[in-house]
């Protein structure tokens, strides 16, 4: 995973056409832009291109318009924000390939940026068409892959034009590969994996490939409750996948095997019922009664799994502990959370829910690496090989 191809400093930059993957879909509200993280993560690239003297033709995919354009996700606004945070121009195509695309490329004046229009208008964009790819490819001399957040996604701007030009990691993508080759590959031990969300199916894969590299494994969020059920707890009318059950206590029993400590929830924040006002109650037993369904992780539970996560040397999280959204369930992601932030070691968070939660506490700034790709990490953690990043090579 350690990045295994060229780096920017490999490429002829002074005076060329440089074709820029970047990962701009970024949130919208009313045409405006709420959050600019994505936006801010591509600056370091970007600098040192127009610094080399680099024309930087920039290609991002925003939201889902499904091979069809859809005027709300027109990129103009990520263009205008980019312009101010660069402090230099920022030229907006209204296409993304063809003869307009390529006049306004010739046209751009010494360190400016041309950010071609929304890349997912073109209905082969998602399927890696190779025409596309070969069109995004004759707009630039060279290509450098940065967007880390659809580095796993093996589309058109993302692997299809690096293929077909000399290719680099950009700096983005070139933090992100080292913060998880620091955790999968050369860990300070004890390390310590924390996994949450709603279904064990979406993480089963993760679960197994860190099952073999961790030294503790805590599961919350509602994928726990397959894993309790599994072993014969009655888990109420909590979330849970049957046909999950065999596959869970196989992990449970190669744990046991490799000596990986696998932590669920002992008890629990449960309610009667699915709604952010429903009453919550703590179950101080690893059983729920009937008619409750689990929402959040106990206070027992928060205790022990952030001792776990402050003591360790290497901390990796993805997917909250429960329903973090709603007060009332959120104390669990909270405690790990903050226990994430308070670690003294290497740490690293990854998946939406988890930068969310991370940001909703203030604590972004206290842990050492927050990813800006939710699949992407997802994919890592499985222990597989990024389209993005293989075809840069």
């Amino acid at each position: 995973m350690r990045l295994d191809a060229p780096r920017l400093t490999d490429l002829e930059l002074a005076g060329r056409r440089v074709l820029v993957r970047v990962d701009f879909n970024v949130p919208l509200s009313g045409g405006s832009i709420t959050d600019d993280t994505r936006i801010r993560a591509a600056l370091p690239t970007l600098r040192e291109l127009l610094e080399a003297g680099a024309t930087p033709v920039l290609l991002t995919h925003l939201g889902r318009p499904k091979g069809a354009v859809v005027e709300e996700l027109r990129v103009d606004p990520v263009a205008a924000r980019l312009g101010e945070l660069l402090g230099s121009p920022v030229i907006k195509c209204d296409e993304s390939v063809g003869d307009v695309a390529a006049a306004a490329i010739a046209a751009a004046p010494t360190g400016a940026c041309v950010l071609m229009e929304n890349v997912r208008f073109h209905p082969g964009e998602t399927r890696g068409d190779a025409e596309l790819s070969a069109a995004f490819a004759a707009l630039g001399d060279s290509f450098v892959g940065d967007a880390f957040g659809a580095a796993h996604r093996d589309h058109s701007s993302v692997s299809g034009a690096a293929r077909l030009l000399p290719s680099a990691a950009g700096h983005l993508l070139e933090a992100e590969l080292g913060a998880f080759s620091r955790v999968l590959e050369e860990p300070e031990r004890p390390l310590v994996a924390i996994l949450g969300g709603a279904k064990v199916s979406d993480k089963l894969t993760v679960i197994e490939n860190l099952l073999e590299k961790v030294d503790a494994l805590i599961v919350g969020g509602g994928m726990a409750y397959t894993f309790l059920a599994a072993r014969g707890v009655e888990v109420g009318s909590s979330l849970l996948e049957e046909d999950k059950f065999d596959l869970v206590r196989s992990c449970e029993a190669r744990a046991a095997e490799v000596g990986t400590a696998l932590m669920l929830p002992t008890d629990h924040v449960v309610a009667s019922e699915f709604q952010e006002d429903a009453e919550a109650h703590v179950v101080e037993s690893e059983e729920i009664p009937a008619g409750m369904l689990a929402l959040d992780i106990g206070p027992a539970t928060r205790d022990r799994f952030a001792e776990l996560v402050r003591g360790a040397k290497t901390v990796v999280w993805n997917g909250p502990m429960g329903v973090f959204e709603w007060d009332a369930f959120s104390l669990g992601t909270r405690a790990v959370g903050e226990a994430v932030a308070a670690c003294e070691g290497y740490t690293v968070v990854g998946g939406g829910d988890s930068v969310a939660a991370l940001g909703k506490l203030g604590l972004r700034g206290a842990v050492s690496h927050v990813s800006t790709g939710g699949g992407a990490s997802l994919e890592l953690l499985e222990g597989k090989e990024l389209p993005g990043v293989s075809a840069l090579r």
